[in-house]
């Protein structure tokens, strides 16, 4: 979408400027929709994610600076850590739930949760990429652009969001288990053996059922509750909210030492870059 700088404000704070490409800031259709983004970013709280601290979307070439978050993505940590302990995922969990709370309180709903949107830092997870959230009371169909084309990630899509139904708070849900899924056990909860095309994900994501081999037990009954098929039969996200709190607080730090490392002041040299 465009090119992402670590830039220094005035007054020493360390920054992520995005600067959207000249033939995308072109088309009045993006330069509206990231100026959309943009507003929607500055709704949600600054603890979940990376905080808009400066826009132009009007300009020649659009752009946006938020906080600078040091740090590698949820996809970059499973990619070199492996799959993350029980107290890691109930962590992530807890944190998810509470930016979704944040986001959903905003009359939001993200569309898009998945590993690379999720930044991993000492304190907490916080989620990226405003770029397909929608508001829940929008008139369209929340899967669906106006053209007709799908909106989401394959494979951390819900089945309602596949079929470009109007979309609830109960989509975030399901791409919730997916993620947490992906965290516990280093793969997709849909992904066929040696892959496949993102045709063929989308069909069993809307019709089998997901292989959680791999997904430690405790872990099974919280990763299931969110990956029902049917929205309404998803756990609620102050139900999910509730119950991970709880066991939480009973659990060791919510990240294993290699990660820790890998976060630790100092260890950040040659980062790329994750804007909101």
């Amino acid at each position: 979408m465009g090119v992402v700088y670590l830039a220094r404000s005035p007054r020493g704070r360390m920054v992520a400027v995005k600067s959207i490409r000249t033939e995308l800031a072109a088309l009045p259709d993006f330069r509206l929709r990231f100026a959309e983004e943009v507003v929607i970013a500055q709704q949600v709280s600054a603890d979940w994610t990376a905080a808009v601290l400066d826009a132009d979307p009007h300009a020649e070439r659009p752009w946006v600076a938020t906080a600078y978050i040091p740090g590698p993505t949820l996809a970059e940590v499973v990619t070199r850590h492996g799959p993350l302990p029980e107290s890691s995922v109930r962590g992530l969990a807890s944190g998810l739930c509470d930016a979704l709370a944040d986001i959903h309180g905003a009359g939001l709903v993200h569309r898009d949760l998945k590993p690379s949107n999720i930044m991993i830092t000492i304190d907490g997870p916080k989620v990226i990429d405003f770029g397909i959230v929608r508001a829940l009371d929008s008139p369209t169909h929340g899967g669906l652009t106006s053209s007709g084309v799908i909106v989401g990630s394959p494979g951390f899509m819900a089945p309602e969001q596949v079929r470009g139904e109007r979309l609830t708070a109960a989509c975030d849900i399901f791409s919730l288990g997916s993620v947490l899924a992906f965290a516990a056990c280093g793969r997709l909860p849909f992904a066929a053996p040696g892959g496949g095309a993102h045709h063929a994900l989308m069909y069993r994501v809307v019709h089998e059922e997901p292989d959680l081999a791999g997904v430690p037990e405790p872990l099974l009954p919280l990763v299931r509750d969110c990956l029902a098929k049917e929205p309404a039969a998803r756990s609620s996200l102050a139900t999910l909210r509730a119950r991970e709190e709880t066991q939480f607080r009973h659990l060791g730090p919510w990240l294993p030492a290699p990660v820790l490392a890998q976060l630790w002041p100092g260890n950040q040299g040659g980062r790329r870059v994750h804007p909101a």
